[in-house]
């Protein structure tokens, strides 16, 4: 009986590896927060038994089967700038602030393209059934997937934009899809609207003018031997998996292979807290509030003016207060704030004993703020951040505070606000039921998009005929030009005859007078 029960686990580890796929996973960015989100997919993948190549920053700390790290350590190096960076984005025009995003883009594609580890990687012979690269201003390294032999699958971590939506030609109609970088809604005015028509038009010029060209050169120098080209690369582009759910946005048009898989980084399964943590919020009575500025942020770089306005704030709560600072040295900090550099944030929000969430505003923090039923208060700071909060205005389960002109005053009138009034939680909760009402775990749907672009060796039947069509064909320009154009000639023209006619018919009956005076 013993040989029976073996064959039966051969075949099965067999039949296994013949479903399994080699995945190269690229996350190249430092920030952590969008790490989260490609870690989460390739760990699933590698959960399923597929092959699974990571190229990122981050090593996994414990090491897991079927995942193999690329590490890009380098990256790490700019880290601190770029921190610095965000925070001062706030102060930037809209024009500087997309330089400056363009800038990092560059910077992280050339870094990662150079390291050791990736240059052996290239130079190692090995083949990929799927490429799954992180869309954020990184487009040369797409060329991996040439390079690889294997389809392009994006992940768009913050949601859609022009990055990603034109990788398969989704349509992004200003009139109510606002710009991921301004505070809108789809919902917007006439000037709203001709505010963010002016803005997209200005990134989508600036994109395709000045960012793109320099990504090709990239792109040419590392990928010398490209037949394709970058162009070709990214309309070819197989897949766009999105950290996106329209529960948390609002409806707007995706084609097929652009698919919404928003949470799939949420753990469904909640851990227990550090003993002393536990302790914490299990005594706090009144309630708590969690405040965390998010990973890439650093509460210890908030000005010292605007951090006593947080403070003396804290301590006029009857509430307590955990607070991601990094510096373990706060002075002024009141016995109801405990400090630490680092909090299990989902499990922290999970507690029913937490009342509150004070966030910068990121997608990832807000979406898991929503999904555990919890109304926030937001400090924007740069990029989506604006727009997630004015969708928690809008909502009706957040309050936006402006990091500029913070004062004591201001924040406590928008916690008070929120925690008084019992209709930002129950709008939270409606929120979170609608969010968690899925036909399936975003993370699982996510894997078997992936599998089916690997098992339909690129999916090309997904392929939108518009990505083949340069700008006039595919916005129809010169079709209207011809239709309009002509229906206008032959309307002058007939214009003309009739004119041409009465003049005509009017010097007749000019000259028949004469001849009858005559």
């Amino acid at each position: 009986m013993k040989w029976f029960w073996t064959s039966v686990l051969i075949i099965v580890a067999v039949l296994n590896a013949a479903n399994a796929y080699k995945i190269l996973g690229i996350a190249p960015t430092m920030a952590r927060s969008h790490f989260f989100v490609g870690s989460a997919l390739f760990k699933g993948l590698a959960q399923k038994g597929h092959d699974v190549t990571v190229i990122s920053p981050f090593p996994l700390k414990k090491p897991m089967k079927n995942y193999r790290d690329i590490t890009t350590p380098n990256i790490l190096k700019i880290t601190k700038d770029s921190a610095q960076n965000a925070m001062n984005m706030r102060d930037m025009s809209i024009v500087e602030a997309f330089f400056s995003i363009f800038g990092l883009g560059l910077t992280i594609t050339n870094s990662t393209l150079q390291e050791p580890s990736v240059q052996k990687l290239m130079a190692s012979g090995e083949k990929f059934d799927v490429v799954i690269c992180e869309v954020f201003l990184t487009e040369a390294l797409f060329g991996l997937a040439e390079h690889f032999q294997a389809p392009l699958i994006g992940l768009g971590t913050f949601g859609a934009s022009l990055w990603n939506t034109d990788l398969v030609g989704s349509p992004s109609p200003p009139s109510y899809v606002p710009n991921t970088f301004l505070p809108l809604t789809d919902r917007m005015t006439l000037g709203e609207r001709i505010f963010n028509l002016a803005v997209t038009s200005f990134e989508t010029v600036t994109h395709y003018a000045y960012y793109m060209p320099k990504q090709r050169e990239l792109f040419n120098k590392y990928f010398p031997n490209s037949k394709a080209g970058l162009d070709n690369i990214r309309k070819d582009t197989a897949l766009v998996l999105l950290n996106a759910h329209f529960s948390l946005a609002f409806p707007r048009p995706y084609l097929p292979n652009m698919i919404e898989v928003g949470g799939m980084h949420i753990n469904r399964k909640r851990n227990p807290l550090p003993a002393e943590m536990q302790k914490f919020l299990d005594e706090a009575k009144d309630g708590a509030i969690y405040f965390s500025m998010g990973s890439n942020l650093k509460s210890s770089m908030i000005p010292a003016e605007k951090r006593d306005a947080i403070l003396q704030t804290f301590k006029s709560l009857k509430q307590r207060v955990m607070w991601k600072f990094e510096d373990t040295n706060l002075p002024g900090k009141s016995d109801n704030v405990y400090i630490s550099d680092w909090f299990p944030q989902e499990d922290i929000l999970a507690h029913p004993n937490v009342k509150l969430f004070i966030t910068h505003g990121g997608l990832l923090s807000t979406s898991e703020a929503i999904f555990l039923g919890k109304p926030i208060v937001g400090i924007p700071m740069f990029g989506d951040q604006f727009l997630n909060m004015a969708r928690a205005e809008i909502g009706g389960y957040g309050v936006m505070v402006d990091y500029t002109t913070i004062s004591e005053k201001s924040f406590s009138n928008a916690i008070n606000k929120v925690l008084n009034n019992p209709e930002y939680q129950k709008r939270v909760n409606d929120m979170s039921a609608r969010y968690r009402d899925q036909p399936m775990n975003p993370l699982d749907l996510a894997v078997y998009w992936v599998e089916y672009v690997a098992r339909h060796k690129g999916a090309p039947h997904l392929h939108s005929a518009g990505q083949e069509l340069g700008f006039i064909a595919y916005h129809n320009i010169d079709a209207m030009a011809i239709l309009f154009g002509g229906i206008f000639i032959v309307f002058v023209a007939v214009h003309v005859i009739i004119f041409k006619l009465a003049i005509g018919f009017y010097h007749y009956k000019k000259n028949q007078q004469k001849v009858k005076t005559n």
